[in-house]
């Protein structure tokens, strides 16, 4: 076992997964591309999610082939558009900073459960391009900006929930870095910087997306929000998201939970340590799956109407990334555990 806590009780499995990995896998394109779905849009970060999903089930190979992706979509300046139909940029899409940065979180991912050096080395190039562009787009304040338009016009909106997932993003490529011996201070002062901003300036960052759940556990999730400081946002917003034995809500106001969702905060109780009550939200999931393994999207309390009837492969990704958190099924289940980037010298005061 990889998990952090030894002393802590691992219990017979929740998730079935052979089955949800298998389900990813058919929905992955022959060039290696995962999209939403079959017949549905891509965007990189969920592409990204699938492929580490891929890896934690042990089908290496295919979250491989899902990374090379990447490295022949991606523009000269580093980026990725953000929505890809029918193996082309979609119509008015966008370059997402949280997007782009995800994959340093993939291959460190990758490179935990495989010990693959060289695919790391082959990808480095991809992944130092991908960090600069979102580096550039860094406010005077330490906020990273969302998105820069396809005439090149930088949005400078900052998201909460992004801008936390680049904070980990850039933690996974200093750390690469670190394995390959490079140094990069540039990455490390914006990290630095972005910690500082979520924790201290959260005027920065725009609140019209505080009705969602992913603002209420994306600090904690991202490591930016540790020990009481986590607890205590999690205490905070309990009531207002969680619904007993159903899941978590997507938004607020809404009478609809989602798995991923779910799952999600399932990685961030877990990264806090609180295994006991992680495995008992995850258990709340386990009869809102298909058959062939894919897990709905959603579902509506109290008349249990699934909602959207779209089968995500991201979802399943999702729910097999905390199986692994909860069960140490890989090395990489440490990648979200609070602690993981302090052991290797890479946390900084913010």
């Amino acid at each position: 076992m990889f998990v952090g806590a030894a002393s802590r009780k691992i219990h017979p499995l929740l998730v079935d997964i052979p089955l949800t990995a298998q389900y990813i896998k058919s929905v992955q394109k022959k060039s290696g591309e995962i999209p939403w779905s079959v017949g549905g849009k891509t965007d990189p970060w969920d592409h990204i999610e699938s492929a580490m999903g891929l890896s934690v089930a042990g089908l290496t190979k295919e979250a491989q082939k899902a990374y090379l992706w990447l490295a022949d979509i991606q523009m000269n300046d580093g980026s990725f558009w953000a929505y890809y139909e029918n193996e082309h940029p979609a119509p008015n899409s966008y370059k997402d900073t949280n997007m782009i940065a995800y994959l340093a979180t993939g291959i460190l991912h990758y490179y935990l459960i495989t010990n693959d050096l060289t695919f790391v080395q082959d990808m480095w190039p991809f992944i130092c391009k991908a960090i600069d562009f979102v580096c550039n787009k860094q406010g005077t304040e330490g906020q990273m900006y969302w998105a820069e338009t396809a005439t090149g016009q930088v949005d400078k909106l900052a998201l909460l929930t992004g801008s936390s997932s680049i904070f980990l993003s850039l933690n996974c490529a200093i750390r690469l870095a670190t394995i390959l011996g490079e140094k990069h201070t540039a990455w490390e002062d914006a990290r630095m910087w972005l910690g500082k901003a979520i924790r201290c300036k959260r005027h920065l960052f725009d609140r019209s997306k505080s009705n969602y759940s992913m603002d209420w556990y994306y600090p904690v999730l991202c490591g930016i929000l540790t020990g009481q400081d986590a607890e205590k946002r999690i205490d905070k917003y309990w009531q207002t998201f969680a619904v007993n034995e159903w899941g978590i809500k997507c938004v607020s106001e809404q009478p609809w939970v989602t798995m991923a969702e779910t799952a999600e905060l399932v990685m961030s109780l877990a990264a806090m340590g609180n295994y006991s009550l992680a495995e008992e939200v995850l258990s709340w999931i386990q009869d809102k799956q298909y058959d062939d393994g894919a897990y709905w999207m959603g579902v509506t309390f109290p008349d249990n109407v699934i909602y959207t009837d779209e089968k995500t492969a991201w979802t399943g990704a999702a729910v097999l990334l905390a199986s692994d958190m909860l069960y140490g099924l890989t090395p990489a289940c440490r990648l979200f555990q609070h602690g993981f980037f302090k052991t290797h010298r890479l946390m900084y005061s913010i």
